[in-house]
């Protein structure tokens, strides 16, 4: 922990120790790094240049914030060191000294082999106070397009002045920004701010309750020992998803799907639920146990990436306030999962409905269907406008599902059973005092899913297989269906292979069954 006259950091790690190469596996496992190494090998932030800001580890030594290269198998000329002491590209160096903290953050985020984005252009390594001073506060662009905070601000300057600094930065630069929430009952600037993304640790030990103002933060989550090792999950994943998007895997419309809103509620909506998590209408993700839409899966997020962009089928104008059913376009999206990137306007006594139909037909079971929406607190404002998402079944104009947040800049929804049948995934755009401009950009992402489970019995040993994506799933198992139905999860090794998960097992004596939990 420091501080100064200006600022005081906290960095996020109450202790570190090396962790060993199974740790890093099994973290890989869950945030979907290792079905997408599988699936495509090249995927590691390949050409994406990053910044690593580091509050100081010591109070006596306000320059302890560097990344070491030999800890985190890099070489020295991936780095440049910065601090209120000069510039170094030399490794040791003059404007600062080792932090463990950094050394653990980068290898979480970089590391040549425990780092989800192995293959980043360069890493400029800052300390946090010239970060904030001579960069943020500045308001000078900078070469990071992807940037890890794993510290928090506390004192002076206000929270409100920390969040909107960077909302600024936001909104004039277009960086993404990849900040630790904190841990206790409120998420910490910078994580807090609208337009970054903010990181809670998936063993609920974060930040939770949301932010001072009611907003519902963080945004998501991942594994590690604090919030400080989550962020660079999320920070390797965001580079990772820029590397697939300027290579075109996206589509065509670069500069849509490399968008930070694009990126945050990709990100987002890939994320897994975990087995406790929850929201309301009002509170669009889980800010109870500090999960956000749920745990990192970056495999997820890339494959709703390359599935491309799916405009709206037509935009409609209701009177301020009042019932938006659905339309009458006959059309739907030719993909039940995607993204979109797009500008919705009104005018003062109309609100504005952009309507994403879709049909999903009949099926041994019901749809999972995630949609995400993000837009950003605009330049030198101190308010939001007012969006909504809305589900309604086009057959009788029902309403599903709702996330309606008067707060928040993200709206989340989640149905795990969704029946078949044609729907209608509106954005609304709210006129009237809901209203700071006529004009809002958005991302929106969404998917509707049915997850297959095949068995097979080569050889006398019964194989069990399941596709990749959708990922997150655990095979579980039971003898019986008749109450009390125990299901236990089934140890046996997976492989992965042709793009599917198989696990051989046996079944000695009796009848087993089988099921997918996520």
């Amino acid at each position: 922990m420091i501080s100064n006259a200006q600022h005081r950091f906290v960095w996020l790690l109450r202790f570190f120790f090396c962790a060993g190469f199974n740790v890093f596996a099994s973290d890989f496992d869950t945030i979907g790094v290792t079905p997408l190494r599988a699936v495509d090998p090249s995927l590691i932030g390949t050409g994406i240049y990053v910044t690593q800001a580091e509050a100081s580890e010591s109070n006596t030594n306000q320059n302890q914030f560097e990344v070491g290269p030999i800890p985190v198998g890099q070489p020295t000329n991936l780095f440049t060191w910065i601090s209120s002491s000069g510039s170094a590209t030399t490794f040791p160096n003059a404007v600062g000294t080792e932090s463990a903290h950094a050394d653990g953050v980068g290898s979480h985020f970089y590391h040549i082999y425990y780092g989800p984005s192995p293959g980043v252009l360069h890493v400029d390594n800052y300390q946090a106070d010239t970060f904030y001073e001579n960069v943020i506060a500045a308001s000078i662009a900078t070469s990071g397009r992807v940037v890890n905070q794993s510290f928090f601000f506390t004192g002076n300057p206000p929270d409100s002045v920390v969040d909107m600094t960077y909302d600024n930065y936001v909104a004039r630069f277009g960086t993404i920004f990849c900040s630790a929430v904190g841990s206790g009952t409120t998420a910490y600037p910078p994580g807090a701010a609208y337009n970054n993304i903010g990181v809670g640790v998936s063993d609920a030990t974060s930040s939770i309750g949301g932010t001072p103002d009611g907003r519902a933060k963080p945004d998501l989550c991942a594994p590690g020992l604090a919030t400080s090792f989550a962020a660079p999950y999320v920070s390797g994943g965001a580079t990772i998803l820029l590397q697939a998007a300027a290579r075109g895997d996206a589509g065509t419309n670069i500069s849509a799907a490399s968008d930070t809103r694009t990126i945050k509620a990709l990100l987002m909506n890939g994320a897994v639920k975990p087995s406790n998590w929850t929201h309301t209408a009002s509170m669009p993700v889980d800010a109870t146990h500090g999960t956000g839409a749920g745990v990192l899966n970056i495999f997820n997020s890339y494959k709703q990436m390359t599935f491309g962009q799916r405009r709206s089928i037509e935009t409609t104008s209701v009177g301020t306030g009042t019932a938006h059913p659905p339309g009458s376009n006959p059309g739907n999206e030719s993909s039940v999962v995607g993204w979109d990137f797009a500008t919705i306007s009104t005018s003062p006594s109309q609100d504005s409905v952009a309507h994403y139909y879709f049909s999903l037909p009949a099926t041994n079971g019901n749809y999972t269907l995630t949609a995400t929406l993000v837009w950003n607190r605009p330049l030198a404002s101190t308010l939001i406008n007012d969006l909504d998402l809305f589900l309604y079944r086009t057959s009788d104009g029902v309403q599903i599902a709702v996330s309606a947040s008067l707060v928040d800049n993200v709206e989340h929804i989640y149905l795990p059973s969704l029946p078949s049948g044609r729907y209608d995934l509106q954005v609304l755009k709210n006129s009237g005092t809901k209203s700071i401009a006529n004009s809002e950009t958005y991302a929106l992402v969404f998917e509707a899913f049915v997850m297959p489970l095949a068995v097979s019995n080569p050889s006398g040993t019964v194989a069990i297989t399941w596709p990749l994506y959708p990922n997150g799933f655990t095979l579980e198992s039971t003898p019986s269906l008749s109450p009390p139905i125990v299901w236990m999860p089934v140890t046996n090794g997976v492989v992965i292979s042709n793009n599917s998960y198989q696990v051989a097992v046996n079944t000695p004596g009796g009848m087993s069954y089988f099921r997918l939990r996520r």
